[in-house]
């Protein structure tokens, strides 16, 4: 049984943990070889260890273009080119409502979330073959009004903004999507309390926080044949929260 993205070369920034991590698992599973990006070393280590073969550890920021950069002159040096690209690297300052937002959280915010999801695709495009696909990571945030996320939610509004601008200008040569995931069980909830985990189950219709290999196979699907002709879209793996 051939595997869905036998022989191909894909890019995952930020992937040192969680959904990125689940999704560079499962590329490499299905034939992939990845190259993933973190901030921290011994994270990045630890994760190029769980991934186990098919991968290279760069360490960088993405919201540094000397770090892009880098990581770009490696995959032209090692592969050559890129058949997937997923700008999965982000930050969220949240509990900031409008009053209490400072200048130093919107600038960081922006700079990861906004200015390098822009840079990486760009930096990206000369290795980019024809047929494929660029994967963005928002957020159901979004479309959403939580209180006390105006700079996390106008950011991932913003990179949902890039994918149709640049489905227009990339037509038939590549795919861009985006994925927004809603309330996934990740790092952010180590110690949390329960009541915590309740309440953001209690606005999921599904009844239940989702899973980072569930977002992985959603990008498996947007990164594979199988997407042949989805581009454009933003795909809501929330358990229905952003939809009723």
């Amino acid at each position: 049984m051939s595997k869905k993205l036998e022989n191909r070369v894909a890019v995952i920034t930020g992937a040192t943990s969680g959904m990125a991590l689940a999704t560079a698992k499962l590329f490499v599973e299905e034939g992939a070889y990845v190259f993933v990006t973190g901030r921290n070393q011994e994270r990045l280590n630890k994760a190029v260890k769980e991934i186990g073969k098919n991968v290279t550890g760069v360490h960088g920021d993405a919201g540094s273009l000397a770090d892009l950069d880098r990581l770009f002159e490696m995959v032209k040096k090692e592969k050559g080119h890129i058949d997937v690209i997923f700008a999965s690297a982000g930050v969220a300052e949240l509990n900031n409502p409008l009053g209490f937002i400072t200048e130093k959280g919107f600038d960081d915010t922006f700079n990861v979330n906004v200015r390098g999801t822009l840079f990486t695709v760009q930096k990206a495009l000369p290795l980019m073959k024809d047929g494929g696909s660029i994967i963005l990571n928002s957020s159901i945030a979004g479309v959403k009004g939580f209180p006390g996320t105006t700079v996390y939610s106008a950011s991932k509004a913003a990179v949902r903004s890039f994918a149709r601008t640049w489905t227009a200008e990339l037509k038939g040569k590549i795919r861009v999507n985006v994925i927004s995931p809603g309330t996934i069980d990740t790092a952010i909830f180590d110690g949390a309390p329960q009541g915590m985990k309740e309440g953001f189950v209690s606005i999921i219709p599904m009844g239940r926080i989702g899973k980072p290999r569930e977002i992985a196979a959603a990008a498996l699907f947007l990164a594979s044949d199988e997407s042949s002709f989805d581009t454009g879209i933003e795909l809501f793996v929330d358990g229905g929260t952003a939809q009723v």
